[in-house]
């Protein structure tokens, strides 16, 4: 069981970006911190493993509404940001996904 980096700062570029209120980047950190901690566990089944990507994705979706009631909104900055997030966790844990397959159920 392979423990993630604790250096790597989860979604970085959108904590940095005074347009996406901190509150908000923690709930998209937090559904991110369930997939790290999913795969922890030493989960190989590709088929979990994209549920649970599945699962995250859908939650950050739901989140949309929430960023335009705080003037914010899931666009490239925060795409890139999560995408960004999702490729490193797949390269640390070794998993042979696409990272736009992993995100594939997004709607932002």
């Amino acid at each position: 069981m392979k423990k993630f980096d604790a250096d790597y700062e989860l979604l970085d570029s959108m904590y940095r970006d005074g347009y996406f209120p901190d509150f908000l980047v923690d709930k998209v950190k937090e559904l991110v911190e369930n997939v790290i901690t999913f795969l922890e566990t030493g989960e190989r089944d590709s088929e979990e493993i994209q549920s649970k990507f599945d699962e995250m994705t859908l939650a950050i979706n739901d989140l949309q509404e929430e960023f335009e009631e705080n003037q914010s909104e899931l666009e490239t900055v925060a795409r890139e940001s999560i995408a960004e997030t999702v490729e490193y966790i797949l390269e640390w844990f070794n998993i042979d996904m696409d990272v736009e397959d992993a995100i594939g159920e997004r709607d932002w």
